[in-house]
């Protein structure tokens, strides 16, 4: 059987990642790309565990045959028509114990042939706990600017032309404020975030600096390395200035063009604005937040909460970044966009451009 260690997986360009546990635990946490062909359903590995508790290892391991064996055909098949898509075949399940061994002599039995990954999903978070402090290209560029300036568009521009970029928000899977799961999941958990984070860092390995939006520790569920924090507070910093006017344009089209007619739309933006509510402390702030909302006026909904909870509290974070700030006047995201390359192509580091496209 063809054993392979977390390491030297890593190293590998175009693998087919089958990972073998049931849809909880790949829910849970997984190696970026793998693809969840489970051997057994959560139902059933929770009566294999029952068994096993009550019963013993002997009669758990009978009761998982009779589980697996009407499966194995079809399971064959699936993981043959996905192993042509790669280079590598490797099967992964928590520890890289009993599930991915089975699995791995049933291919080998059919004539294709794979990798066990010794240690499975376990052993790969650990490996990329390790690594992802040592990771971080030399000097941080981070994206300041009020919400709705667009940072995070501006990144996914920036990323299209090629520049090494970092989306926190999209690894986390949370827009990093009270509204932020609109339209999203309910944010990635810890063990997620981390998966992405170092396959983010492997995709920009070799540059001299990254971009990055100026996020809080924790974005929804997860929470960022303090390596990276330090990163950033010792950064070169960009302050992106754009009219409310565009702001609230921005935010309209992003958080309630594409879900106002949807029927958890107004439940999830009153619950949003509850907690903001807690926070006000000026009745009549609050009395046109709530009329705003009841009339879905939302321009003046955005603009109220911009001008008299987000704007005020965002200007201290400042004081947490240590270098100067390049302001970036724009009256949109691609201007600002533009106008970032344009000081990205005259800054130098050590004494050389480092500045400069990925491709």
């Amino acid at each position: 059987m063809k054993e392979i260690h977390a390491e030297d997986f890593s190293k590998l360009k175009n693998p087919v990642i089958i990972d073998v546990r049931s849809p909880i635990e790949f829910k849970d946490g997984a190696i970026p790309g793998a693809i969840n062909v489970p051997l057994f359903t959560d139902e059933e590995r929770a009566v294999i565990g029952t068994v096993y508790k009550q019963e013993g290892q002997a009669v758990a391991k009978w009761r998982a045959m009779e589980f697996v064996s009407p499966k194995i055909p079809e399971m064959l098949h699936k993981i043959k028509d996905l192993a042509s898509n790669g280079d590598e075949l490797i099967i992964n399940c928590w520890r890289g114990g009993m599930r991915s061994n089975a699995v791995v002599t049933f291919l080998e039995f059919s004539g294709i042939y794979s990798w066990r990954l010794v240690g499975g999903y376990k052993a790969f978070r650990q490996f990329i706990l390790s690594q992802i402090p040592t990771m971080f290209p030399e000097k941080a560029v981070v994206l300041h600017g009020l919400t709705g300036v667009g940072k995070t568009v501006i990144l996914k521009n920036l990323n299209r032309k090629g520049y090494p970029v970092l989306d926190l928000e999209e690894m986390a899977g949370h827009r990093g404020s009270i509204f932020g799961t609109i339209g999203l999941s309910d944010g990635h958990n810890q063990k997620t975030f981390d998966s992405l984070l170092y396959k983010g860092l492997k995709e920009i390995k070799g540059s001299s600096y990254f971009l990055i939006e100026a996020e809080s520790k924790r974005i929804g569920k997860a929470v960022q390395p303090e390596e990276l924090m330090e990163k950033k507070r010792q950064g070169i910093n960009f302050y992106i200035h754009s009219p409310i006017e565009q702001r609230i344009n921005l935010l309209i089209d992003e958080y309630v063009t594409p879900y106002k007619d949807e029927p958890w739309y107004d439940e999830k933006i009153q619950e949003g604005l509850d907690k903001v509510l807690r926070r006000v402390t000026n009745a009549d702030t609050k009395n046109g937040l709530i009329d705003a909302l009841k009339n879905h006026d939302y321009p003046k909904l955005i603009q109220a909460l911009l001008e008299h909870y987000y704007d005020p509290r965002y200007d201290h974070k400042r004081y947490e970044y240590e270098g100067d700030f390049i302001d970036i006047p724009a009256e949109n995201p691609d201007e600002a966009a533009d106008r970032i390359i344009t000081h990205l192509d005259t800054l130098t580091f050590k004494g050389k451009k480092a500045m400069e496209p990925l491709f």
